[in-house]
């Protein structure tokens, strides 16, 4: 079930109704009704799948209550492992066994050799990294006695599976969410509103900018070979806003959703493409994902501590990970590895601290800010390149294709909507860079300014929104 569909423009409000209709008769029911509606919604792709997150539900719930009661060191590590081991071996199962059998294959055919590797059309389960995750951060932070387990299953089952964030994040800990799903929760109208705003602001980035450029780039991505680099640069270009307004999009989309029924989400997205280095920009994009794999692999690992070799092993290997669990692909392997290239500069010059947003004083920033914004801004679009291709030849064709002299021709194709939406998208952004979102607006007095901007906003969504398409991160 697709946020952008009419299937979900039907499921929310009913959900909304019952769930608040339902109030007064305790928080149980409530909770009830939510983890029904998440197992109708992701059962809505396939109900095969649901045996699989009600069973790595079951057991990180199981495993949380045997850590924390158990009277040994032993004892707890066993289950912890048993917990880590199971979940990521499911993982790797669905999300990497075709990949490594594929590169046996290749390897071994190299050598003039012909294996016979058994071989399975294996479906990607929508959400298994998400969930998986969610249920990991869990039962380590049981483990590490962060938060207590709660024997509650149904309270439990609602933390992993609710429904705004199942499928594609932001990725939640217990200790932030837990405590929410078990206090009772009034309907206030104040934070209705907001979410429905942030609703509104993640349709447009989706609908209007992510799913018009998706069309335009599946054309220049599919023969590159056909476009001059000028082309090939805008298709680039597009892509990476596609990627961007498709993801936070999502993410604000979830935020406002969940918003709806009392509960506050972690920020996803923090204007990324407003960054000036790329360690700033990682503190911005996919958040939940980029502050999970440096807690539960980069810190235990070591983190900033130790050796200038520790320190750089420790950054390159944890955006390695973060590269191989977009997917099992060289490319996303290496664009893990320039990451963490980009990364150490900065790392290793203790220069990786947090900072205000640029432009702190007046709308416009500075020189230095504006040169560094665009520099980050390329190298990003450069890794987009390598993102969106389906293997490594095909981006070094690519970037053959950019950098040639055809880069100083006219584009053969350019859509005035697309650019018209792209812009809105980044005048908006850049206007709230102090906000949690695009339509957090209440510093514009007017109630009729601020009604005629949701209104435009809906008409926009209605009469410029592209073909639908799925959201890109679905399939991580």
């Amino acid at each position: 079930m697709f946020f952008n569909s009419i299937i979900f423009a039907i499921f929310l409000p009913v959900v909304f109704l019952l769930y608040w209709a339902v109030a007064k008769k305790g928080l149980p029911v409530q909770n009830f009704i939510l983890l029904l509606a998440s197992y109708v919604f992701y059962g809505w792709w396939g109900y095969g799948f649901l045996f699989l997150l009600a069973f790595s539900t079951s057991l990180d719930y199981l495993s949380g209550l045997r850590i924390y009661h158990a009277k040994s060191l032993r004892t707890k590590k066993t289950w912890l492992y048993l917990s880590v081991i199971i979940n990521i071996g499911f993982l790797c199962f669905f999300k990497y066994f075709n990949f490594l059998a594929g590169s046996l294959v290749s390897l071994f055919g190299s050598i003039d050799n012909q294996p016979h590797i058994w071989a399975l059309d294996i479906i990607l389960p929508v959400g298994i990294s998400f969930y998986t995750f969610h249920g990991l951060s869990y039962v380590y932070d049981v483990y590490y006695q962060r938060c207590k387990p709660t024997r509650n299953f149904v309270d439990y089952s609602l933390f992993v599976s609710f429904f705004p964030l199942l499928v594609a994040g932001p990725i939640e800990r217990a200790k932030h969410l837990l405590p929410q799903i078990q206090l009772s929760r009034n309907f206030e109208y104040s934070k209705a509103a907001d979410g429905m705003r942030q609703i509104l602001w993640g349709l447009f980035k989706k609908i209007v900018v992510a799913d018009n450029c998706a069309h335009d780039v599946n054309i220049i991505f599919s023969q590159p070979g056909d476009y001059r680099g000028s082309t090939l640069l805008y298709g680039a270009l597009l892509f990476t806003f596609q990627i961007y307004c498709d993801f936070s999009g999502y993410s604000d989309i979830a935020i406002g959703t969940a918003r709806l029924f009392g509960f506050d989400l972690v920020r996803n997205f923090s204007y990324p493409y407003f960054s000036r280095n790329i360690p700033e920009f990682w503190r911005r994009w996919n958040i939940s994902v980029s502050t999970w794999f440096r807690d539960y692999f980069y810190a235990p690992m070591g983190g900033r501590y130790g050796t200038w070799w520790q320190q750089a092993r420790n950054i390159m290997l944890m955006f390695i990970l973060i590269g191989f669990w977009h997917g099992a692909n060289w490319t996303f392997l290496t664009l893990g590895l320039l990451n963490g290239l980009l990364f150490l500069p900065a790392l290793l010059s203790a220069k990786n601290k947090k900072h205000r947003v640029a432009a702190t004083v007046g709308i416009f920033p500075s020189l230095t800010e504006a040169i560094q914004i665009l520099t980050t801004f390329f190298l990003v679009t450069m890794g987009c390149v390598l993102f969106r291709s389906a293997t490594m030849q095909e981006a070094l064709e690519y970037f053959r294709g950019i950098f040639s002299m055809s880069l100083f021709t006219g584009p053969q194709m350019f859509n005035n909507t697309i650019f018209k939406a792209i812009l809105i998208m980044l005048v908006v952004e850049w206007l709230q860079r102090n906000k949690q979102h695009g339509l957090q607006i209440e510093w514009i007095r007017y109630k009729t300014v601020r009604w005629g901007i949701y209104i435009a906003l809906i008409y926009f969504v209605c009469y410029f929104g592209g073909t639908q398409q799925g959201y890109i991160y679905f399939k991580f």
